[in-house]
């Protein structure tokens, strides 16, 4: 493991973590580190910090944490040895033998890999030169260029159940590893595999690094159901992908076009425009609105107008403001969709639409005046109402003073009483947010389970105390076996702490540049984030001996506690931590 440990100390030294999550958020210098809007998880003001004294980062938020190694397992969802192995490849580095706990699930996410780029090629190949044109009739009669086809790699999947199964079976891949790559399903009768696409045009799903994660496939007859994507899978999420992104994150605007479908991406990307995406058969999640936001300022919502799509874009809107996107919305006029509007209309008429297209406010606004008639008193006052709620979730005070008269001059009111009654809803809406942070504080200090760590619940003292020997000893590494023989890990009474500090005690006394990544091939993502936030919220306190020897008695003199001497609040704090 030796020969690893270093290979890792050298790596890290070759990616600097603040230059390597540049390429992802945009970093704020504040000091000697760096913090940015947490890319794994929604919030407005950034509480993700980068240390360049350690080479670390945590976010004081979510909890996440880690080296540049864990950074790159989260954003780009990947095992620690994948990781591991593209930090190499962007710093010229040869990765060794590296055995690791993850190396199982790293081989089969490999092979379902292989397996996609094999079924993509069989798929093209079979709507390019296969013996049924219908999949190549329908693309055709979408007006898809051949160079366009190619691009996106467009194929057919035949009506057959054993196609595409027997063509990988060929290959080497055994039916279980068809199935996790839900390229083939298994019959409960049978037991035996089947294709689970057939007669559908195919549509690839890539990553930013260009791997196919997975298909949609959309039917050539009335079946249902009409779009069928891969489900989830050891390399696919539908939640944290999205169409077309491959392409959008090499444009050169700081604006992406959200669309509903594979057919309106293709044909708005054809027309000329890089920059354009869409949801894989959901609605768009935060994990998308993060992943755009790496990429973009401004996102234009290309929606149907039906309720359906009203409902999506008006939960579009609000995902976009929770990572800081401005949020524009497309209106268009004689045709349904993108794909229809392009082909009546042509490609300049679009980049127009785009550029006139309305920002959320506005379309919130008109939302809020459906079903009312403006002319009576009565949906007037109903309406001003429903405004001014979106008026008081104008953050700029600026722009909310431009809405707050134009608003005021549409319903014939004094701007000043407007604007009252909007000041008076923000000033309700923060006392109401606050009293709801301070409730979830409690609710969340007293009932919320720690699944890393859910013994602290119990002791928190002596967690406490723990932590405390954990971070004299990060801060001292020189003194490890020291402080091992002062504080041997028997003393520690928590699962976890007892796991972290022992493996902490055996990696300092095996090598010199230690560094706290040489535990990520023994604790998960979250548990690193969790080592990670132990080292970062201590990071101001004076740990010195004297609270190191304190640390350490509380630890020795504590005494399990058993049900006869429990007191009442004893007892409920168990049951707490048990739930």
């Amino acid at each position: 493991m030796k020969g690893n440990d270093e290979f890792i100390a050298r790596l890290r030294a070759a990616n600097p973590i603040q230059t390597v999550a540049a390429s992802y958020v945009q970093l704020i210098r504040r000091g000697r580190n760096y913090v940015c809007s947490c890319p794994f998880h929604s919030e407005r003001s950034p509480s993700c910090t980068f240390f360049t004294d350690t080479d670390n980062f945590y976010c004081f938020g979510c909890g996440a944490g880690g080296d540049v190694i864990t950074f790159i397992m989260k954003i780009e969802n990947l095992t620690f040895i994948e990781a591991v192995r593209l930090l190499a490849q962007r710093s010229g580095m040869e990765v060794p033998e590296y055995n690791s706990g993850d190396k199982k699930r790293t081989q089969l996410k490999t092979r379902i890999y292989e397996m996609n780029r094999l079924a993509a090629n069989f798929f093209y190949t079979n709507l390019i030169k296969g013996r049924d044109k219908s999949g190549l009739e329908y693309f055709v009669s979408r007006k898809l260029t051949p160079q366009t086809i190619k691009k996106y790699g467009l194929g057919y999947a035949s009506d057959s159940f054993t196609e595409l199964t027997g063509y990988l079976k060929s290959k080497g891949y055994s039916d279980d590893e068809i199935n996790a790559a839900w390229l083939g399903g298994i019959s409960k009768k049978t037991g035996r595999i089947y294709d689970i696409f057939r007669h559908r045009v195919m549509f690839p799903i890539v990553d930013t690094r260009g791997n196919i994660l997975g298909f949609g496939g959309r039917v050539l007859d009335d079946s249902k159901p009409k779009y069928l994507n891969t489900s989830d899978t050891p390399v696919f999420n539908k939640g944290e992908n999205l169409f077309s992104m491959n392409f959008a994150k090499n444009s050169d605007s700081k604006r992406l076009i959200l669309c509903e479908g594979y057919m309106d991406v293709i044909a708005v990307n054809q027309a000329g425009f890089e920059n354009v995406v869409a949801t894989l058969g959901t609605a768009i999640t935060p994990a998308q609105a993060r992943l755009i936001s790496h990429y973009a300022e401004e996102v234009v919502v290309s929606y149907d107008s039906d309720s359906a799509g009203q409902k999506a874009t008006q939960k579009a809107i609000n995902h976009f403001s929770d990572v800081g996107l401005k949020t524009r919305i497309l209106h268009m006029t004689g045709a349904k969709d993108p794909d229809e509007y392009i082909k009546k209309y042509g490609s300049d008429r679009f980049r127009m639409l785009i550029e006139g297209s309305d920002d959320a406010v506005n379309f919130m606004l008109d939302r809020r005046e459906e079903g009312l008639d403006l002319s009576t008193e009565s949906d007037r006052a109903e309406f001003l109402d429903r405004a001014a709620k979106v008026l008081a979730g104008i953050e700029s005070p600026l722009k909310r003073e431009v809405y707050i008269s134009r608003t005021s001059k549409k319903c014939d009111i004094p701007v000043q009483v407007l604007k009252t009654y909007v000041e008076e809803l923000i000033k309700k809406n923060r006392r109401t947010e606050n009293r709801r942070e301070w409730k979830n504080t409690i609710v969340s200090a007293a009932y919320k389970r720690d699944d890393i760590n859910p013994e602290a619940a119990e002791h928190r003292r002596e967690s406490r105390a723990e932590e405390g020997v954990i971070r004299y000893l990060l801060k001292n590494p020189e003194k490890c076996s020291e402080i091992g023989e002062q504080c041997p890990p028997d003393v520690f009474v928590t699962s976890f702490n007892k796991r972290v500090y022992s493996a902490l005690l055996e990696k300092l006394r095996d090598v010199d540049n230690f560094s706290v990544s040489m535990l990520a091939d023994s604790f998960s993502v979250d548990e690193m984030g969790r080592i990670s936030g132990i080292e970062a919220k201590n990071r101001e306190l004076d740990i010195n001996s004297g609270v190191f020897g304190d640390c350490v008695k509380v630890l020795k003199t504590y005494r399990p506690k058993n049900a006869d001497n429990m007191t009442d609040d004893d007892l409920n704090g168990l049951f707490r931590s048990k739930r």
